[in-house]
């Protein structure tokens, strides 16, 4: 378990980082065989100064031949420097932290598996830490399908659609601002001494309880559209219901510790969920509430049809409509089972 210092007001200073100062790339990973080296590749491409710039990868004991994919890249690349590390935990928290434990660089800069950041992705970033603009910076992601399947196309047009995943503005938004939080991010090395490390005992939303941190120290979160990568969504309805589940449980646990960082989004899939559940079974002893909850649904799903046909029709495959509605209703679902789940398990 990771200890979480007692955080500190962060005082913003002048900035005497140099122009190109070394960054710290930190990865987690755990059976990535298919994505690591497209993510490498990225990094290899950045505007950047290679020679100013170190990966440090800490893999979960993958199983599957991702490293062997590092060390053939490392080989092959002589010039990037490339650190592959264990990680015995296996989650991300624990590997973020051991990549910040033994990353050298002043900045660090947050990256995952799965995702491949636009060439001046570094460059941006560490252009606006040395700004002194915000304690934390981040990106937007252009979400791409999982695989060319109907499920896996739909499912990343829902995960960019503002009525399925609420104010999450990284995955939509063209204006820059502060923000709650961001995906990965750009931080100062020394932030770390101040306000601690990831926690370990959360596997996932690690990112927003660690900006919860940044922010309740009087520290700063920004978002810049310029700064993008590509995110590659989960391929099947299955996979999608996981990842939300899980999404949905940790945020339960990290809103018992913080519950001043709810927002009115995260409340509503609970409650549709507990709607649906009261609804269904109030019907054996009164049947209009199975009218009622017939009603629900015709509602629920005709709103969220209407802007998926827009989305459909921008990207010429009306079909992808329904898939939008499938994806849309399985991630409500899941996510809001798990956060009630998550309220009275601890």
């Amino acid at each position: 378990m990771t200890t979480i210092v007692a955080a500190r007001k962060i005082k913003p200073g002048l900035d005497k980082t140099p122009m190109n100062p070394l960054v710290s790339v930190i990865i987690p990973c755990r059976n990535e065989e298919n994505t690591i080296h497209l993510v490498l590749d990225a990094l290899h491409q950045q505007s950047f100064p290679l020679e100013k710039m170190e990966i440090v990868i800490a893999d979960g004991l993958s199983t599957d031949n991702t490293r062997s994919e590092i060390q053939a890249y490392a080989d092959s690349h002589p010039l990037l420097k490339l650190r592959l590390l264990d990680n015995p935990r296996k989650n991300i928290p624990s590997g973020l932290n051991i990549a910040i434990n033994a990353a050298v660089g002043e900045i660090i800069v947050r990256m995952d598996a799965h995702s491949l950041p636009e060439p001046d992705y570094i460059a941006r970033m560490v252009a606006a830490i040395q700004s002194n603009i915000a304690e934390n910076v981040g990106g937007v992601w252009d979400i791409a399908a999982g695989n060319k399947s109907w499920v896996a196309r739909s499912i990343a047009a829902a995960a960019s659609n503002p009525l399925s995943v609420g104010d999450a503005l990284y995955r939509y938004t063209n204006r820059a601002g502060y923000v709650d939080t961001v995906p990965y991010g750009c931080y100062r090395r020394s932030l770390f001494d101040e306000i601690g490390l990831f926690d370990e005992t959360l596997l996932a939303n690690e990112d927003y309880e660690i900006n919860a941190r940044i922010r309740q120290s009087g520290g700063r979160i920004w978002l810049d559209p310029a700064i993008r990568c590509t995110y590659f969504a989960r391929p099947t309805l299955k996979a999608l219901a996981k990842q939300y589940w899980g999404y949905g449980y940790w945020k339960a646990q990290m809103l018992k510790r913080y519950p001043k960082t709810l927002r009115w989004r995260q409340a509503l899939p609970p409650l549709f969920v507990l709607g649906l559940v009261f609804l269904a079974i109030a019907g054996f002893f009164w049947r209009p509430a199975w009218i009622a909850l017939a009603a629900i649904l015709a509602v629920y799903l005709l709103v969220q049809l209407i802007p998926a046909v827009a989305i459909a029709r921008k990207k010429n495959d009306i079909s992808l409509s329904f898939g939008i509605v499938l994806a849309t209703l399985t991630m409500h679902l899941s996510w809001g089972s798990a956060f009630i789940v998550g309220l009275f398990n601890s």
